[in-house]
């Protein structure tokens, strides 16, 4: 499966898809807040295990920083 992620592309082999868990557990995504995009739409951490990434999709993960 080849998708584009963070405007990088990327291929798993022997996949046909990912649900975002699996895909921030396989890219090593450990901090603690994230924002994750598909195809431009923003998935909610509580969907992280039923959303599905597929053939194509563009994806983003994006880490949240806060200082002061």
């Amino acid at each position: 499966m080849k998708i584009k992620l963070n405007n990088k592309n990327e291929e798993f082999t022997g996949r046909h898809s990912l649900t975002v868990s699996e895909l921030l557990e396989l890219k090593n995504f450990t901090f603690k807040f994230l924002v994750v995009r598909v195809n431009d739409k923003t998935v909610k951490p509580g969907d992280f295990d039923t959303t599905t990434i597929k053939e194509g999709d563009d994806v983003k993960v994006i880490h949240l920083i806060s200082g002061g």
